[in-house]
């Protein structure tokens, strides 16, 4: 399905692709096809955990035979799962902090876009969730339709953090030219009142991730806030300095960001 056709199922309401995965196979297959089986399961467990653990280092796609595993990950519930289970360990830490009075006067909590604030779901599911490169063009095509879903544990968080008292900020890699649609999106997926939106500014162009979000988070602390807490689907949306007092990773197998 092209991403037009994507856009169309979406705006007509179509059931979201994070549906429970229900084709599990009926016959019984042979002892090497298990044997094969078993083998892939287990290599893809051992590189989903590289990739988030970050040993893996750079990579450009999920490898061919991690296809099925990846989507059934994403899909069922394992996924969600494992994000709500990030944004527990965040409240935790948030209502600590804010309680022994870590945060001084501007408490913030740093959070990125895609993927963790704003599932791009229905755009990874048009590429086999990873099996093909991330395509720049296409996902800011995807962007511009403002359509992505709420992450429902970050959106629950976010709500939580406000109601702490935190100052919310966003940071994302997204340039200033997609502005307009990236707070349309925040705003139908249920996001509201945050302090700054931070995008990429021309001059910014060319900085890896890292680079970028680490001045700006420079530029945050310069302004006063107390980065408590920083939430991102990237190892790049967290490291270099400096670095927030709790960083929290959520769970992407799906692409790579330097």
């Amino acid at each position: 399905m092209g991403l037009l056709a994507a856009a169309v199922a979406i705006n007509a309401g179509a059931e979201s692709v994070l549906r429970p995965v229900t084709d599990v196979p009926t016959a019984v297959s042979s002892g090497v096809a298990d044997a094969d089986a078993d083998a892939d399961a287990l290599f893809c467990e051992r590189w989903m955990l590289s990739v988030e653990t970050g040993s893996a280092g750079p990579w450009h796609q999920v490898p061919a035979r991690c296809g099925a595993f990846v989507r059934a990950y994403m899909e069922g519930e394992r996924y969600a799962s494992d994000c709500a289970a990030v944004a527990a360990e965040s409240l935790a830490f948030a209502s600590q902090a804010l309680a022994s009075g870590d945060g001084g006067a501007k408490p913030a909590w740093v959070f990125d876009v895609d993927e963790t604030l704003l599932s791009n779901a229905p755009y990874c599911a048009t590429n086999g969730w990873g099996l093909e490169e991330l395509d720049d063009a296409s996902f800011d095509a995807w962007a511009d339709l403002a359509k992505a879903p709420a992450l429902p544990s970050s959106l629950k968080l976010y709500n939580e953090l406000q109601g702490l008292g935190f100052h919310i900020i966003l940071l994302t890699g997204r340039s200033e030219s997609q502005r307009n649609a990236t707070e349309e999106n925040l705003l139908f997926a249920g996001y509201q009142s945050w302090e700054k939106l931070i995008m990429r500014q021309p001059s910014d162009m060319g900085k890896t991730a890292v680079q970028y979000k680490s001045e700006k988070r420079a530029v945050l602390e310069v302004e006063g806030f107390k980065l408590l807490g920083n939430s991102g689907d990237q190892w790049s949306d967290l490291i270099g300095l400096p670095v927030s007092t709790r960083s929290f990773k959520l769970p992407n197998p799906i692409y790579y960001i330097s």
